[in-house]
């Protein structure tokens, strides 16, 4: 299967989903579209996982409305695809739902609670990393997954094959020393966590992130 992600930072890469790609014997191919301006083609896609961003769905730049004409491709027809926190963004966006301003801004370690019992084996709360201050609506056609104490809309899943995340489980501990230290005046602006990024780094990385992190690409890739 070719994996294809979009990445759009620097400090933000795929982490344990390319170990997962890797294991499956799968191939990754990683796309800088906020750099290079370059994005497969749905015909290329097996899988999109479209990653985080200090970017909106809401910004107007052209490569970010391409992105949306791929991802309406592939779901069209219906292959697997994986967003995190921008990249949840943008799936809403582009089913014709809203990005606005989150009620509070989240950057740090919090937990989050199952909302969903659709996929099997995952735990009723866990403990993840958060990097954001806006938020998608949950299509109307998709099911709540996740939900944090501040933000209640932190994840959803649309059919058997599309999941949505506005934090994250993919990171892991170089991943967020990574994002940490390359970003660490954001966790400082008006965050109601309250973490620094020492604080963020110091926490460490729940080993049960990455296990579910598995199951959920499991779960659409299964297909």
């Amino acid at each position: 299967m070719r994996i294809n992600v979009l990445q759009h930072t620097p400090n933000e890469g795929p982490g344990s989903i390319q170990q997962w790609s890797q294991e499956h014997g799968h191939e990754m191919y990683i796309y800088h579209p906020y750099q290079f301006g370059n994005l497969p083609t749905s015909d290329q896609t097996d899988m999109l996982v479209i990653l985080g961003g200090p970017m909106s769905p809401n910004d107007d730049m052209d490569w970010i409305k391409q992105e949306r004409v791929l991802i309406r491709q592939l779901l069209e027809d219906h292959k697997p695809i994986f967003g995190a926190c921008y990249g949840a963004q943008q799936i809403a966006k582009t089913l014709g739902y809203a990005i606005k301003k989150a009620p509070h801004k989240e950057v740090g370690w919090a937990p989050v609670y199952l909302q969903s019992d659709v996929i099997p084996n995952i735990p009723p709360k866990l403990t993840a990393l958060h990097w954001h201050e806006e938020m998608f609506e949950v299509p109307d056609e998709a099911e709540l997954l996740f939900s944090s104490d501040l933000v209640k809309n932190q994840g959803f899943i649309l059919h058997d094959n599309v999941i949505g995340l506005q934090f994250h489980f993919e990171p892991e501990a170089d991943n967020v020393r990574e994002i940490a230290v390359n970003d660490d005046q954001y966790p400082l602006d008006h965050n109601d966590l309250h973490q620094t990024g020492s604080e963020i780094i110091a926490h460490g990385v729940p080993a049960e992130n990455k296990q579910v992190m598995y199951r959920l690409l499991d779960f659409i890739a299964d297909k």
